[in-house]
């Protein structure tokens, strides 16, 4: 189906943070699939997890004990506020079990009328109908019939409109910490500490989006950590980077918040399978690595350092820099689609977002000598985009 807006360009293998064509051109990868591949394309590690597992099991029912998912369960539960996690395939299918799992939970507890979800403008948590209604871009819901009760959309960081929305059929609060693709747009953290508390006090539960800002991204393991236990999530969705490429996705919550998530109430055909089970365990066994997460911090803090220098170079082009970690956003001046071009042109991958932004993505394990030529080709396409707009003046 023609739901793609492709660019003229195929890859035939990747190696680390770089993408060959079949011709044998470079291009460097700062988009990474969307924030995917955290460990770079073809990481060794992924790669023997998932060829000694595709010799041993592919797929066996759910009805099965799987020991993969308890391991990686354990994994996540040891490292994040939850207690119980359900595995999935996907992003989308994750927020699914999240709003499920919200809902259920207020039904378990005598409160079936409490089904709404707060979401906010410029959030995306995935292409599902519940997902798009979830989700704060309209567009994405043109066409696929009339909005869905019980979901309803506020401004992004209003805390006085929150605390009016929230009454006695509110189920749940949904945001990413640090939006992806609305513009790479973080909740001040002084936001995140109140919207906790009045959920504590309203008995609303909080689900956290962290399938893009999650796993490293941001330099802590997930992005909530930053707040260090003043705002945890009661569910958080997570995908991404979990498989580094492979299709996994988890729904993560608290004992409390998942107790009416009963045997029958939910399920999936491949959910948790061995394959994605075995790439996900090598994977986490990487991201949890203290050494890693400061890598991020410290190739942050330079991305941070030489984008706010083109911002002053640029100001004809580059309005703003934005987002936290290795989640970062540039709000343009010029129109962002035309500015992905003339980073391909300089065989630099970007991600495009809300708000007339781009974002940089690159895998985790980028090196400062990487970030360094990432920059260098993100300022040529900086002065391309400039000769353009005075050459069109």
């Amino acid at each position: 189906m023609g739901v793609y807006q492709r660019a003229p360009l195929a890859f035939e293998r990747g190696e680390g943070v770089r993408l060959y064509t079949a011709e044998g051109e470079a291009y460097l990868d700062c988009l990474a699939g969307i924030a995917v591949n955290a460990l770079g394309h073809a990481n060794p590690k992924l790669v023997r997890a998932l060829e000694a597992q595709a010799e041993k099991l592919w797929h066996v029912s759910n009805i099965f004990t799987i020991p993969g998912q308890e391991r990686l369960a354990k994994m996540l539960t040891e490292a994040t506020f939850a207690d119980v996690v359900f595995f999935g395939n996907s992003g989308a299918e994750a927020i699914e079990c999240a709003i499920k799992t919200a809902r259920k939970h207020h039904w378990a507890n005598g409160n079936p009328e409490r089904i709404d979800i707060i979401g906010f403008d410029g959030s995306f948590h995935g292409r599902t109908l519940a997902a798009v209604n979830a989700s704060g871009n309209p567009s994405y819901l043109e066409g696929f019939g009339p909005r869905m009760p019980g979901f309803l959309q506020l401004p992004f960081g209003d805390l006085d409109a929150i605390r009016a929305a929230v009454v006695e059929t509110t189920a749940a609060i949904i945001l990413e910490p640090v939006q992806g693709e609305g513009g790479a747009r973080a909740w001040p953290d002084a936001t995140l500490k109140a919207i906790r508390q009045l959920c504590d006090e309203t008995g609303t539960l909080l689900i956290y989006d962290e399938i893009q800002c999650g796993l490293g991204r941001t330099g802590t393991l997930f992005a909530y950590e930053w707040l260090e236990g003043a705002a945890d999530p009661d569910i958080m969705a997570i995908a991404k980077a979990l498989g580094g490429g492979f299709p996994v996705g988890a729904c993560l919550a608290t004992a409390h918040a998942a107790n009416g998530m009963t045997p029958g109430s939910h399920g999936s055909t491949y959910g948790g399978n061995p394959l994605a089970m075995a790439v996900g365990i090598a994977s986490v066994e990487e991201l949890v690595k203290p050494e890693l997460l400061a890598h991020v911090r410290e190739v942050a803090g330079y991305f941070t350092q030489q984008l706010s220098g083109l911002r002053d170079r640029y100001p004809d082009v580059v309005v703003d820099v934005r987002g936290k970690g290795l989640l970062i956003g540039i709000k343009l001046a010029t129109p962002n689609r035309e500015f992905m071009q003339h980073a391909r042109d300089q065989h630099l991958l970007i991600a495009g977002g809300g708000d007339n932004c781009v974002r940089l993505l690159p895998p985790l394990v980028l090196t400062l000598e990487e970030a360094r030529e990432a920059v260098e080709r993100f300022e040529r396409a900086c002065e391309t985009a400039r000769s353009k707009a005075r050459a069109a003046a």
